[in-house]
């Protein structure tokens, strides 16, 4: 008997992860008796109220998560019905078949349960149902900046995101975000406004989202890669819970996306231009959250492999002196002048004020800084008694110094080897990785978002 093949056993892992932490996560940020009576009043004109009442579940979620989850396993039924009897049909046809089932499954369960905090939202208010940071806050800086208002040094102690969480609420005095998280966000903003009368930063998210996973599945080769990128992008037990709630990981995610996918264009068809525009993508990343940046090393030697290649396992000697520099020069440059332009005009409006919100809040160096926690050294610190509360500073700068450095040369070389756009991406991983776990939180997002660079990594290696 033929086994089955990996990829259905990666989408049941998945499928189940996925609905198990979208009920978990209800049960810890939502009162249950909340929730149920906030889903009756958005679906109570057209859904029968004994239906909603039989449904009504405490230890699962609310009538229509259920419903989806309930939706997404029989379609992974399906996905099992082809896999073992869908030999009779071309392998094109399955393919298309399985991708049409993966593709139904992430709008049940990802674009369909946003949908859904979407609208609980809009009946209940602005801080329910949504993250402070990438929603609320995000929301506040494009109203700041169509007021003429620079979000680096207003507070937001008088807007909906005092009505969010209940402590170590530091946010409240930094948007610790670059640019141009608001300034994308704000055409789509007076759109809504102009159609609906409202706005939800999850609108761009959402539509970001989709672009990235038909990125992701264009950057791989073979028809199982396609399936696994777009499972574990998709299905990302963490980073789509980030798209439901709200945070911005999947933001950053599409411009590092799109700067690979532009640059492996540009290979393919040899037009230099499309190369300028990958540079440019990368460059809207980095003006975006500082995570982007720690891939810029990679992707500079990747951009120098005609010039200090691989020759027999041997690296070849950097020739004609400095030209390698003028060719970094000339193939980066719209990565550095995109930065300026972008985050330039803030930085020169208060630097005091971008540095404090950007850069000193999460190193732990400001009046109001972030917390210790997370899921990395920081807990060492925390229980060995080495600072008296979390918002107490400690030293993670030695500890990145002393780690990060090594791993980071150690990987350049790496990739002077092996310089492929999958080892950028590996690279990128790994070092970022490191990072998080010295420093003062390695929160739960970032390992969401470290998976789907990951899976991106493996699955469209050359």
């Amino acid at each position: 008997m033929r086994r089955p093949s990996t990829d259905s056993l990666l989408l049941f892992v998945l499928l189940v992860a996925r609905a198990r932490i979208d009920t978990l996560a209800l049960w810890a940020a939502i009162p249950t008796e909340m929730l149920q009576a906030d889903v009756a009043r958005l679906v109570g004109g057209w859904w029968p109220t004994s239906s909603l009442a039989l449904l009504a579940d405490r230890q699962t979620t609310d009538p229509v998560s259920l419903l989806l989850i309930s939706l997404a396993f029989g379609l992974f039924l399906v996905y099992l019905l082809v896999d073992a009897f869908g030999g009779r049909l071309s392998d094109r046809a399955v393919f298309g078949i399985k991708m049409g089932l993966v593709c139904a499954i992430i709008l049940l369960l990802v674009i369909g349960q946003t949908a859904l905090f979407i609208g609980l939202r809009h009946i209940s208010g602005p801080a329910a149902y949504t993250h402070d940071g990438g929603v609320i806050q995000t929301e506040v800086t494009i109203e700041h900046l169509l007021s003429g208002v620079n979000p680096y040094v207003a507070d937001y102690l008088d807007t909906p995101m005092a009505l969010w969480g209940t402590e170590y609420r530091t946010a409240l005095y930094h948007y610790p975000y670059l640019p141009w998280t608001f300034l994308f966000s704000a055409p789509f903003y007076l759109s809504s406004q102009a159609a609906l009368g409202w706005f939800d930063q999850r609108f761009v998210y959402l539509f970001l989202f989709a672009v990235t996973l038909a990125l992701a599945q264009s950057l791989a080769r073979r028809p199982v890669d396609k399936l696994g990128v777009v499972m574990v992008i998709g299905l990302n037990p963490i980073l789509a819970s980030d798209v439901i709630f709200g945070q911005n990981d999947s933001f950053v995610l599409f411009w590092i996306v799109l700067a690979i996918w532009l640059l492996r264009l540009g290979e393919t068809r040899g037009k230099g231009w499309v190369g300028a525009l990958s540079a440019a993508a990368l460059g809207l990343a980095c003006a975006s959250k500082p995570t982007a940046w720690f891939l810029v090393p990679f992707w500079a030697v990747y951009l120098l492999r005609d010039e200090w290649g691989v020759d027999e396992g041997r690296v070849r000697r950097m020739h004609e002196g400095n030209r390698w520099l003028g060719t970094l020069v000339r193939r980066a440059w719209p990565l550095a002048v995109v930065f300026v332009l972008v985050v330039g005009p803030w930085f020169v409006w208060d630097p005091a004020a971008m540095l404090d919100d950007v850069w000193r809040w999460s190193a732990g160096t400001a009046d109001a800084p972030y917390q210790i926690r997370g899921w990395g050294l920081s807990n060492f610190v925390l229980a060995f008694n080495l600072v008296p509360d979390r918002l107490a500073y400690w030293p993670f700068w030695i500890p990145e110094i002393l780690i990060v450095t090594p791993i980071l040369i150690a990987l350049l070389w790496r990739q002077t080897r092996h310089n492929t756009l999958g080892a950028v991406l590996y690279h990128y991983v790994l070092l970022l990785l490191a990072f998080f776990y010295v420093s003062r939180f390695l929160n739960e997002n970032y390992l969401g978002y470290l998976l789907a660079v990951f899976a991106l990594a493996y699955f469209s290696q050359e």
